[in-house]
């Protein structure tokens, strides 16, 4: 490799954010491109958006810092990669090598900065990339919004985009600049994609004209098609082309028709993720006002396609069936309500696993082979089908699908398979599987008690137990000998992994709160990156209901009222309670 070095801290992700993307790509190339881009995005939407929505957001450059080892954070790493991502996207693959291979020419020994990196690709380019650098300085998510209108008899559709850049701590009241951003759309008719004739752009280079990439760099722009022979739906920011948030005002049915015709994989699975969320949303609702309302079907039926469609890729498949996370449904609330939206969540996965029970079975058992264990792309790809299948239907009062989950927990010849029948068994709301699932967890450990990083995996898979309890479980293991509170791996397995499990750390009493800020006084001395890691899930306490808010913002008080604070861990809790 190249010796390129950073000249400083403030240019970290010029080695992180590049090194990111090059894995990314890497990974990609050895699998699907399209898994392998939804599983990137679902991290960066739903915990470097949480970020760059926080306390501690920073620009990918920042500007200053306290502790350093508090920026070796997701915006560096995640956010970076996605910058340079753009400039792939911008630029072309071939004009982006040429820029990356006159970069390590040039810096071939050196320390060097961003702009140095950005000057090599304008150079190798010809593009003036001067606005593009505002990636690098200005902090925050940008919002995306898009209306459009399409003109039946001038068969003319239209397209305006607007971009905003909210407000963030680092630069409270700055007047911040319009970026540059790809926008990849196409255009989705009743049986798939249109051709595209934009005004004012040429798509004769590509082998594809139905996809063009739109370079959005005003506040608002405008964007005409002609000869759009239908009215479409706009499959927008395909293979999420930039890292922003989109406001448009899609109908569940534009989502099923993306879901049944875009040709873009990352868009038909957003637009799965956003019908459900849709729903999950109408529900949670209606939780709160105490109503009962139906599920809507679209969602269901939407999936039976997928799950009926044998040229759909499995483990595309698989993405499609899996909801959307509490995590990303807070992170895209104005106001989380924990309950509401547990509740409403939950209603749909089992109103999913009603509906396709016959689906899912038949899935199931035509992916349970007992071929021998392999490591390919489709072999991997049937084990997350089926397991996500065996993880609807064990929400199901079934005792032969019961009989089945312990029948692949006690047959596994792999682990992939032993712990996916594991958590939806212990994860599993049935009371009559009690002993079963104490002896599944007895059994898993006695098998695997030397193998420190698959007893990491079973800590992480109790403390996740959606069940409000599961803090007395997460207290009895931490007594338990495969746990110490010195081993990061293993305080990031169970603490790390139970605060994620909303239900369960966001108790009404509290107690999850001081529970986590215990953990963090005790890390203080021990660890203080650790313990600066673990504050995290107190830092959004703003956004959650009146009640949860003094409980966090208690438990954050608690832990800056400590003698000796760590640096690290005082830049995060006192920027968390600053009110700006």
């Amino acid at each position: 490799m190249i010796p390129v070095n950073c000249r400083d801290w403030f240019q970290l992700s010029l080695k992180e954010g590049f090194t990111v993307f090059r894995d990314q790509s890497f990974s990609a190339d050895m699998g699907s491109p399209t898994v392998k881009r939804v599983e990137d995005v679902s991290l960066l939407r739903t915990l470097q958006f949480a970020e760059d929505a926080g306390p501690m957001s920073h620009p990918v450059q920042p500007p200053s810092f306290i502790e350093i080892s508090n920026f070796y954070t997701l915006t560096i790493y995640e956010k970076g990669s996605e910058i340079v991502r753009m400039l792939h996207t911008l630029l072309g693959p071939e004009r982006f090598r040429k820029g990356a291979d006159l970069y390590f020419e040039r810096h071939d020994g050196q320390a060097v900065t961003i702009d140095e990196f950005i000057h090599a690709m304008e150079t190798a380019s010809g593009r003036d990339l001067r606005q593009f650098k505002y990636w690098y300085t200005q902090a925050g998510t940008p919002t995306v919004t898009a209306e459009a209108h399409y003109n039946q008899q001038a068969q003319q559709y239209t397209l305006t985009l607007q971009q905003h850049l909210p407000d963030t701590p680092e630069a409270k009241g700055q007047t911040k600049q319009a970026q540059h951003m790809p926008v990849a759309l196409g255009l989705v008719g009743e049986a798939g994609c249109l051709a595209l004739y934009p005004e004012g752009m040429s798509l004769a280079e590509q082998d594809d004209n139905t996809h063009c990439v739109l370079e959005l760099t005003q506040k608002q722009q405008t964007f005409v098609f002609n000869q759009v022979m239908e009215k479409p739906v706009a499959s927008l920011l395909r293979n999420f082309s930039a890292p922003v948030r989109l406001v448009m005002d899609y109908s569940r049915d534009d989502y099923r028709r993306l879901m049944a015709n875009d040709s873009d994989g990352f868009c038909r699975w957003d637009a799965s993720q956003q019908l459900a969320v849709s729903i999950i949303q109408e529900h949670a609702e209606a939780y709160k006002n105490k109503r009962e309302i139906e599920i809507d079907g679209r969602l269901a039926e939407g999936l039976s396609a997928v799950l009926d469609d044998p040229s759909v890729d499995k483990a595309m498949a698989a993405l499609m069936l899996s909801l959307p996370s509490e995590a990303y449904l807070a992170e895209i609330a104005t106001t989380v309500d924990v309950e509401a939206n547990y509740h409403a969540r939950n209603r749909l996965r089992l109103s999913l696993a009603e509906s396709l029970k016959q689906a899912l079975l038949s899935v199931y058992q035509s992916l349970n082979s007992d071929q021998p264990y392999a490591v390919n792309a489709e072999e991997i790809a049937r084990r997350s089908l089926k397991n996500t299948a065996l993880g609807y239907l064990m929400l199901l009062d079934d005792g032969a699908i019961h009989q089945m989950c312990i029948t692949q927990y006690q047959q596994a010849d792999n682990m992939t398979d032993s712990m996916a029948a594991l958590r939806a068994l212990i994860h599993s709301d049935a009371a009559v599987l009690q002993q079963q699932k104490q002896a599944a967890l007895d059994d898993f450990y006695q098998r695997w008690q030397n193998e420190t990083l698959v007893i990491n995996q079973w800590l992480a898979l109790q403390s996740t137990i959606p069940q409000k309890n599961t803090l007395k479980r997460v207290q009895a293991l931490m007594e338990h000998k495969s746990f110490s509170i010195k081993n990061p791996n293993k305080v990031r397995s169970l603490i790390g992994a139970f605060c994620s499990n909303s239900i369960s750390f966001h108790q009404s009493s509290g107690d999850g709160y001081g529970f986590l800020s215990e953990q963090i006084i005790k890390l203080n001395s021990l660890n203080p990156q650790i313990a600066a890691r673990l504050v995290t899930p107190l830092t959004r306490w703003k956004k959650h209901l009146p009640e949860r808010q003094a409980l966090m913002k208690q438990a954050l008080e608690d832990i800056l009222a400590l003698d000796n604070l760590s640096k690290d861990v005082y830049e995060v809790v006192s920027k968390s309670l600053s009110n700006r």
